[in-house]
């Protein structure tokens, strides 16, 4: 009998203890960087005419890419925004202009539909 509040002090200083690192811990879990929890594709605005680093950019490609991986990532692309999917006419059109400008397809006139 005369060991019991020993054992219950010992318990509280251990749920003390216990407490203080998790608090720690979650104060360190809160304060560091967020990381991106999915791929990140290119957010900005479009330039008046499209440049190479911009429509890697929009595919999500390097600017030296072969040809055929250059096409394969445009089909992901114009897949996940096709205007018959519910997707953006415009963002279409960029994501094919895009396409062109790396396959060093050129159009006469205006580089956009838009």
């Amino acid at each position: 009998m005369q060991g019991t509040p020993l054992i219950a002090g010992i318990a509280v200083a251990a749920a003390a203890l216990a407490g203080k690192y998790s608090i720690q811990a979650w104060q360190a879990f809160k304060a560091r960087p967020p990381t991106a929890r999915m791929r990140k594709f290119y957010e900005g605005g479009f330039q008046p005419k499209m440049t190479r680093r911009e429509a890697s950019l929009i595919l999500g490609v390097r600017e030296s890419t072969p040809p055929d991986k250059v096409r394969e990532a445009h089909r992901k692309v114009m897949v996940a925004n096709h205007p018959d999917a519910g997707g953006s006419h415009y963002l279409a059109s960029k994501i094919n202009e895009a396409k062109d400008v790396l396959l060093g397809k050129s159009k006469s006139g205006s580089d956009s539909a838009f």
